[in-house]
């Protein structure tokens, strides 16, 4: 198998509860299916020993920025590419908030710097509603906080050209990830297929018929994908 001469780096952000670990595993799964070897770099604020959601202080969103590179650190070798769910940009957006918006421990510069290693940084925008999983927050209020940071910091930390949004309700089993992948193994400089693997799909899309009901035919992700550079 012919590897990428380099690897690559994709994060999945976003506040939470709007299926960026769903989003993230099926990407994994497409590069897998492309014969491309992956790791995926889980979320880590749910080891965090200290307090989380509303009630995060600014030392346990440090915990969390620090945790989060040194994951990535320890896994992006291992892999053609690495796949996280979250990325130093989305945990900075809660790091403003644990500090009220200011900076106590001067780490903006870092984030700066670390924001320019991901190749691709896709954002899934909350249209769906927050669900209970025993760790997250289910406050409305508290997600808007948050994505409203990211509005404000996102473009000044990542690229346009780099940057992905996609709406988290298209997020779905039966979603096609496949331009995603050739996009980040485009922006790579390598074919997404390795040697002797060829596409299978694991959907076969179908027309919408008179007999075939709306919700039976698979649908087709539509990304806000930023021309090629």
């Amino acid at each position: 198998m012919s590897a990428w001469a380099r690897h690559a780096k994709i994060a999945f952000v976003g506040s939470h509860g709007i299926r960026k670990t769903t989003a993230a595993h099926a990407f994994v799964g497409e590069l897998q299916r492309a014969g491309r070897s992956v790791e995926y770099g889980r979320e880590v604020v749910r080891d965090n020993p200290l307090p989380i959601n509303e009630g995060a202080t600014g030392e346990a969103q440090l915990w969390v920025l620090v945790s989060q590179v040194r994951q990535e650190l320890e896994l992006a070798p291992k892999a053609e590419a690495l796949v996280t769910d979250r990325g130093v940009m989305d945990n900075f957006a809660y790091y403003l908030r644990a500090c009220r918006m200011t900076d106590r421990f001067h780490v903006e510069p870092f984030v700066r710097a670390w924001s320019g290693t991901y190749d691709l940084v896709v954002r899934l925008l909350p249209d769906i509603a927050l669900r209970a999983d025993g760790v997250r927050s289910t406050s409305s209020a508290f997600r808007d906080e948050i994505e409203g940071i990211l509005d404000r910091v996102l473009p000044d930390l990542v690229r346009a050209d780099r940057l992905v949004s996609i709406r988290a309700s298209d997020v779905t089993a039966a979603t096609d990830w496949w331009d995603l992948a050739e996009r980040l193994a485009a922006i790579v400089g390598e074919p997404l297929l390795a040697d002797g693997v060829t596409r299978r799909r694991r959907h076969s899309p179908r027309r919408a018929r008179a007999d075939v009901a709306v919700e039976d035919v698979v649908p087709q992700l539509e990304l806000d994908l930023p021309p090629a550079p």
